[in-house]
């Protein structure tokens, strides 16, 4: 047992540490924008402190062999998140009252809101599910759920779904709530059961070309279901992001389970044609492929209009750039310049302020947390939990790159939302659930096989044989 209070005292560690990361850049953005810092700069990083320890609390008793990088990486980029949107709130207040303003206040006292409630979720999941392969007793009906969750948007009027032109939105009085963002979850753990106990039949090949097995054609009938799904998500709820990482999703957990190249190749050549042909359709035809046309042109061009349908793009190259290198310091750049800065644009509007190398160091925490997901994955010893952490994982690296990617034009804009940086309830819960889910499967694969007192245990992964066997007893054909 000395191994596992261990590797709790360093997530100890590093979860103090990335707090007092956070109470700094509070401390150095109060500095910039006041010109002094308040007795109170450190209110934020605290009550942060007091919500991420309690959850280090959870993860010790119910979790004690959890990867321990996990907790602090997350915590880390959730307190940034909250203090630049205090910064933002800052901005926003008259230069007179920037002193006086509340702690709790705003964009930023809503973020920390949204956080004590998403830790609450994230521990109550760990509670509930002991064992990461019960969920797959529920996974058609997660299946179904998570398509519902997908298509809800896209049936409803406008006025009750659609913000800058995405339909991704529920609106009901003053609630709003992004529903794919919980489908996510719910989708992969479908993804991982199905494809458990159909990859024997997916891994079949029938011919070979230019070194790589492609597969039967009788057995692409999953793929492009799903490739329509992500088609009919990209056409009615106007975002390229959003259809993207739900069939990349599917895809990448196929390679996980199969292991075979050419579906790697089939997925891209079947989504970006699908793309080509919605912006050629989108030129042609026009109606619901219109939007999607027109956010292809600004992509193209965003300086062909660029104080109109290409200003939200043009004042985020023009953020990054301004930032250059080390960037404006916090709380020194002009962040209220760019739409949706707390949303969409977070990722730029931070950027202005610490620069390269500032994006760099965050990027590299984007890629700890998906590292981590992928040893989880590599460590468990049943399927099923392999590939709920590998698409898990992957699922986070996709969403970053979406993101990031139409920020710097790499690819059309998106509606997607930056993990854990980000203002809104649904990014956050949705994904501190995928972290909840990742310690609980890390928990199974480090957990030792020797038991105390002579006794042998096995992990909650399944014994060795399973590692590329049959699906656990949980999973019967």
């Amino acid at each position: 047992m000395r191994l596992a209070r261990s590797r709790r005292n360093a997530e100890l560690s590093l979860l103090l540490l990335a707090m007092a990361l956070v109470a700094a850049y509070g401390a150095m953005v109060e500095a910039k924008v006041l010109d002094t810092v308040t007795p109170t700069f450190w209110v934020p990083a605290a009550a942060l402190t007091a919500v991420f320890l309690g959850m280090h609390l959870v993860i010790r008793f119910l979790a004690p062999f959890a990867d321990p990088a996990l907790l602090p990486a997350v915590a880390l980029l959730n307190g940034l998140g909250v203090g630049f949107l205090h910064r933002l709130d800052l901005a926003n207040a008259a230069p007179a009252e920037r002193a006086e303003l509340a702690t709790f206040a705003g964009t930023g006292g809503r973020q920390l809101a949204w956080t004590l409630i998403s830790v609450i979720l994230a521990a109550g999941l760990l509670a509930l599910m002991r064992d990461h392969r019960s969920i797959s007793r529920y996974a058609y009906t997660l299946g179904l759920a998570g398509i519902v969750l997908v298509m809800l948007p896209a049936v409803l009027p406008r006025s009750m779904s659609e913000i800058n032109g995405a339909k991704l939105w529920v609106r009901i009085g003053g609630f709003t709530i992004q529903p794919g963002e919980f489908a996510k979850l719910a989708l992969l753990v479908f993804f991982a059961y199905y494809l458990v106990r159909k990859r024997e039949v997916l891994s079949l090949a029938s011919h070979r070309f230019l070194g790589i097995d492609f597969p039967r054609g009788r057995d692409l009938g999953p793929v492009l279901v799903v490739w329509v799904i992500s088609l009919l998500v990209l056409v009615f709820e106007k975002d390229l992001g959003t259809s993207l990482l739900y069939f990349g999703m599917f895809v990448a957990t196929v390679y996980i389970a199969t292991e075979r190249v050419s579906w790697l190749l089939i997925g891209l050549v079947l989504f970006f044609g699908g793309a080509y042909l919605a912006y050629v359709l989108g030129s042609t035809v026009g109606g619901p492929f219109l939007n999607f046309y027109h956010r292809a042109e600004i992509w193209l061009d965003p300086f062909a209009d660029p104080y109109d349908r290409g200003y939200q793009l043009v004042q985020g190259l023009l953020a990054l750039g301004t930032g250059g290198l080390f960037g404006a310091g916090p709380g020194g750049g002009q962040p209220l310049l760019l739409p949706e800065v707390q949303n969409d644009f977070i990722f730029a509007g931070i950027g202005e302020e610490i620069g390269l190398f500032g994006l760099s160091a965050l990027l590299m925490i984007y890629l700890l947390i998906v590292e981590r997901g992928l040893r989880a994955a590599l460590a468990v010893r049943d399927s099923f939990g392999k590939l709920l952490a590998g698409g898990l994982a992957f699922t986070l690296a996709l969403q970053v790159f979406v993101i990031v990617g139409g920020i710097s034009k790499l690819i059309p804009l998106t509606g997607q939302t930056t993990p854990f940086l980000s203002a809104g309830g649904s990014s956050l819960m949705a994904n501190w659930l995928i972290i909840a889910v990742l310690l609980r499967v890390s928990d199974a694969g480090r957990r030792p096989v020797s038991g105390v007192g002579g006794k042998v245990s096995r992990p909650a992964g399944g014994p060795p044989e399973q590692l590329h066997g049959a699906p656990t007893e949980v999973i019967r054909p």
